[in-house]
């Protein structure tokens, strides 16, 4: 087949049949990041522009991150309680205003305040756009949109980090403003052209039947335990879904590092602002042109083999910058590093995610999963910024190789603890497919991990490119989830 042929089946096939309020999310999320300027150059404004201290900018980023714990959790009640589009609404103009208000922001007290006020609103989104994906889009479909919203999310982000560098030499002020007015612009999309998604609460079946009996037990989606019921409480006690929350968290603390401490580190090895938008944009960058043939080489693979691989490439990635001295190539080169283990991590977690999350809690269980990025923005620039300015770089990036490295190992030991005896929750509404091997119980992976998509037919590998918000993972690494 001719090389246009197979380029034009292939994104046929990639983003085909998709309903048309999906894409208007997905235009509304590329909007809004091709203007994110503010959260990767917050530490280095700070620094360089401001003259104030490594810990100060590490402090007000973990503000920042401390305000997107606290929308984790209250976003995503809303929005399975009030509704997705009014809390997508509000969080985004919430997040434009509190982005202007931080440009004009002076002294200490003031920057931090509003800082984590940009946090608070700024999260607050990302459990509502995965709800709403999951809404719209039929479950055949959804690890595809979610892939594709992912992509939106780092096109924008390779392209804003990249200009934002540009930008900021004729003054940080203008990033604010940008910022601030595409987020608006996200916000005037949804408002107009993307309706209600969350769905009707299912009525209680009678007592005594077998839906009645489901509905009893607790965290099942129906009756008197369904859409009300499914408290904080009932996420948070489940076992291994909190496992995955835990191990996101230690490697979220290592992926943090490379919009805070990564900055201030290069600024004082005296790499500009421009330099450091273009390093911090291959990111970006290779996402967008990688996450499809990195995802095809992906498949079939073990999950838990997945996540380890990804867990060590993040973390020693990041570990090499101890290296870098001030190559600005060779900062680039570790960024190329954890690039590809995010790359991995984020559609495997994020498929893993969605399969956990019951279809009238999608809010909590999203809300929950993205307050592991929301507590490692929190507590990431914090410790980072510290170590970097009382123990220096080698401190930073060495305890970033350590986190990646006990991320995997706990990683396999989830895979192990996982077995068939103690699977995993099938999808809500879905029926597992009878396992081909007869020591593997059905709808998991040899690890006791639940199976990754099953691809069939010619197109089917691209429907395999995965992410989610969070993180799914916005778009928050998702995946960059962080960043959605």
């Amino acid at each position: 087949m001719p090389v246009p042929a197979r380029i034009s089946r292939i994104a046929s096939e990639t983003t085909g049949g998709l309903p048309r309020q999906f894409w208007w999310l997905w235009t509304s999320t590329l909007v809004n990041r091709l203007g994110g300027f503010v959260v990767t150059f917050l530490a280095l404004y700070l620094t360089a522009d401001r003259g104030y201290s490594a810990s100060y900018a590490g402090l007000v980023a973990s503000l920042f991150g401390l305000g997107s714990a606290v929308a984790a959790l209250g976003a995503g009640v809303l929005a399975d309680r009030v509704g997705r589009r009014p809390t997508l609404v509000t969080a985004q103009l919430g997040t434009a205003v509190f982005t202007a208000v931080l440009g004009f922001s002076d002294g200490p007290v003031a920057i931090a305040v509003v800082a984590f006020l940009v946090g608070l609103f700024n999260n607050a989104s990302r459990p509502a756009v995965s709800a709403m994906i999951a809404d719209l889009v039929p479950a055949e479909d959804r690890v595809r949109a979610y892939s594709l919203n992912y992509w939106a999310i780092n096109i924008g982000f390779g392209v804003s980090a990249a200009a934002a560098g540009l930008i900021a030499t004729h003054g940080y002020l203008t990033l604010f403003l940008l910022d601030a007015l595409s987020t608006l612009l996200c916000a005037v999309i949804i408002f107009v052209r993307i309706p209600e998604t969350r769905p009707e609460a299912p009525a209680a079946p009678h007592e005594g039947s077998a839906a009645g009996a489901d509905a009893a037990r607790p965290g099942t989606v129906g009756g008197t335990a369904g859409a009300h019921t499914v408290g904080l409480g009932t996420v948070f006690r489940d076992g291994r879904f909190m496992t995955v929350v835990g191990l996101t968290l230690l490697l979220a603390l290592v992926a943090q590092q490379g919009s805070t401490t990564l900055a201030v580190d290069m600024g004082q090895a005296g790499i500009s602002a421009s330099g450091y938008g273009l390093v911090i944009g291959l990111n970006g960058l290779l996402i967008v042109l990688l996450q499809i043939p990195v995802t095809r080489l992906m498949e079939g693979r073990n999950r838990t083999a997945l996540l380890v691989a990804s867990a060590l490439l993040t973390g020693w990635g990041f570990g090499l910058t101890a290296l870098a001295g001030s190559s600005a190539m060779f900062f680039a080169v570790t960024v190329a590093v954890w690039t590809i283990g995010e790359i991995m991590n984020a559609p495997t977690m994020m498929g893993l995610v969605a399969e956990l999350s019951p279809a009238h809690a999608r809010g909590r269980y999203q809300g929950v999963y993205s307050l592991s990025w929301s507590l490692a923005s929190f507590l990431g620039p914090a410790v980072g910024g510290l170590l970097l300015q009382h123990a220096g770089g080698g401190a930073v990036w060495g305890a970033c190789a350590l986190c990646g490295t006990l991320a995997a190992a706990g990683y396999l030991a989830l895979g192990r603890w996982t077995s068939p005896a103690r699977a995993l929750p099938a999808p809500t509404g879905a029926v597992p497919a009878p396992s081909k091997r007869p020591d593997v119980a059905p709808g998991l992976a040899a690890d006791g991990l639940p199976d990754a998509p099953a691809l069939d037919g010619a197109g089917a590998a691209n429907r395999a490119v995965a992410v989610g918000s969070a993180v799914a993972a916005d778009g928050a690494g998702a995946a960059r989830v962080a960043r959605d």
